[in-house]
This record gives C-alpha cells, structure tokens and sequence, in this order.
C-alpha cells in the first residue's frame, strides 16, 4: 500500500487538469473518448447529462458524508479496498482489470479520491479523467504524456507501508 505523507498533501491541492464549474461546460472536449469518472457526484452529473461512463471508480461518499446520488450503472462491479489516503495494489489492480474490460464500476470500500493518480497512469492515451475538485467543480484530464509523467511524479512523493 502507498500513502501520502501530510508533507506532501499539497501536491494534490490544485487541480490535476483544468477545471470546469459545470459537467455541461467540458462535454465538448470528451465526446468521442474513453470516459473515466472518479467520484460519486462527478459519476452522477455525467450520467445526468447522457453519458455513461466506461469506467466509474465510486466509494458512496462525497466529501466524507454518505452520497444520496450514487450512480447506478449497469456495468461489471468490480470491489476494491483503498483505505482514505492511500493507493493500495488492489485498487491499482481492479484499475487495470476495468481499462483492460470496459464497462465497470469499482466500487472502493474506503476513498477514491487518489485513483486519479493510478487511472491516468494506466489509461490510454486520449481518454478523458474527470474527478471533483470539492466546492469548485470537476476537473478534466486528458490522458497524454504529460498527464502520465505528472501523475508518476506524484505517486513518486508516497511511501510504501
């Protein structure tokens, strides 16, 4: 298992692609491309919006509090455990097993919130990453090298336990 040290946390303040206040504003720039959400409400507004994603990492909590909109998509389940602050090998793994054989959901028993970094890095080039970036939005990023460089740089600031 991977975890972040407090000193590092700031690595993970800004956001990791451009954000967007609304679903509706970034739809143009995902059509035609893999669409992998992270999170409860991102899922849930992307649903909302007509578009089911090929991969949907979810754990029924937004912001720490039970999410009254979890999605229900009719796709493979796939669980994994991640406890909050970590990137444990069994979320990497059920990561690869979904991009490897989409549709699924993965439903996270802990916190989603860092598959971002693991996604991105094991996500075809051009695929769409959207997560929530609490009280701002949702944030777009599209796989590229850049984006995988990014995200190995994070996951270089953990430690393993």
């Amino acid at each position: 298992m991977l975890r972040l040290p407090e000193t590092h946390r700031d690595l993970l303040k800004l956001p990791f692609g451009t954000l967007y206040r609304e679903i509706s504003e970034l739809l143009p720039w995902i059509e035609g491309r893999p669409i992998y959400a992270v999170g409860d409400v991102v899922t849930h507004n992307l649903v909302r919006a007509g578009i089911i994603p090929d991969i949907a990492i979810i754990d029924g909590y937004t912001m720490r509090t039970p999410c009254n909109r979890s999605p229900l998509l009719q796709a493979r389940r796939i669980t994994a455990k991640n406890p909050p602050g970590t990137i444990t090998d069994e979320l990497v793994v059920a990561i690869g097993d979904a991009i490897g054989d989409p549709p699924g959901v993965i439903l996270v028993d802990g916190e989603e919130d860092l598959a971002v970094i693991p996604l991105v890095i094991a996500a075809p080039p051009g695929s769409a990453v959207l997560y929530g970036q609490p009280g701002e939005g949702v944030v777009l990023r599209i796989v590229d090298a850049s984006a995988k460089r990014e995200a190995k740089a994070i996951l270089e600031a953990f430690v393993r336990e």
